[in-house]
């Protein structure tokens, strides 16, 4: 039977229209984008790392156009400062009073555009708008409007002149996914698709804001039994005493993964969650917050790996 949300209307026929939209626009691959969608509707944010060119902005950007939704973008230099995104009082002289300016932090979607050439001060003006979705500026907090979905990009082979994320942030990205370059047939694809135009004209609002914060809400009612709970909590502690790891998987971490594990199972049409969506999230969930002794993503993948093949995953 076809989950339905509120209105009337499937789930798989919004998150199937939402989907269409943004593969107007993008070539990539089908459990990446679903790894994507999972974060926006687990209500978690999400860093796109990889070298230049590769998509990154063309993702958020044609994620941001399926959405009838606000849409903002923040490049981030190194002389940006915290109030350029959370916004500052301004002195009004009709009025004869400061007046609060929202900055680009205010909207639904949120483009951060090379996080890693931000300060660090910066940086750390957006960690209360991931964690709470609130902004704190002249003694007064403003909540955001919802849903609020921050899509993070950095380049990880570009170092000179950047500031590399502390262990604290990416912990507050849901899903850190690289999408690496695409197969032959993809990239004419691409060729074809910018010959004649910009492929982002192609993209329409497929759903509304109404839709997301619905597909939200029957995200948090999927039903995880305890056999999976508890396969999560063997793999996230498996992480932390593992031989070639020096900070595992937080609590925190494994509370993202429940909540990705959950967004996973309602995008394919399911009220519950099962090893397989445990699976799915694995690599895109725990990855980013892995500290290896050597500090290499090959390693990361290789721990993972190990760690999934050792936990026995619950067969009721």
């Amino acid at each position: 039977m076809a989950l339905t949300l509120q209105e009337g209307r499937s789930v798989r026929a919004v998150t199937d229209q939402m989907k269409s939209s943004i593969q107007q626009a993008v070539v990539i691959d089908a459990e990446k984008l679903e790894l994507i969608l999972a974060a926006l509707l687990a209500r978690g944010h999400i860093l796109l790392e990889d070298v230049p060119g590769i998509g990154k902005t063309l993702v958020a950007k044609a994620l941001s156009r399926s959405i009838h939704a606000s849409f903002k973008r923040i490049q981030c230099t190194p002389d940006l400062l915290p109030s350029d995104i959370t916004g500052s009082a301004i002195y009004n002289q009709q009025e004869q009073r400061f007046e609060f300016m929202p900055g680009p932090i205010f909207a639904n979607v949120v483009l951060v555009d090379e996080i890693n050439r931000a300060s660090p001060r910066t940086q750390s003006s957006l960690l209360e708008s991931m964690a709470e979705g609130q902004v704190t500026s002249d003694g007064f907090s403003r909540t955001l409007d919802q849903p609020f979905f921050i899509i993070a990009t950095q380049n990880p082979i570009e170092m000179a002149g950047t500031f590399p994320l502390p262990e604290a942030q990416l912990d507050r990205f849901l899903v850190a996914l690289n999408l690496g370059y695409p197969a032959f047939e993809d990239e004419v694809a691409i060729l074809e698709r910018e010959e004649h135009g910009n492929p982002l004209d192609r993209v329409d609002s497929a759903v509304s804001v109404e839709d997301i914060l619905a597909l939200q809400q029957a995200a948090r009612q999927v039903d995880v039994v305890r056999p999976l709970k508890e396969y999560i909590v063997r793999l996230v502690t498996a992480t932390r005493t593992h031989p070639d790891v020096v900070l595992g998987v937080s609590p925190r971490g494994g509370s993202a993964m429940q909540r990705c594990v959950q967004a996973l199972a309602l995008l394919r049409n399911r009220t519950f969650a099962t090893p397989d969506d445990v699976k799915s999230a694995v690599p895109a969930v725990m990855g980013h917050r892995l500290l290896t002794r050597d500090r290499r993503s090959d390693t990361t993948q290789r721990v993972l790996q190990e760690v999934m093949n050792d936990v026995p995953v619950p067969v009721d």
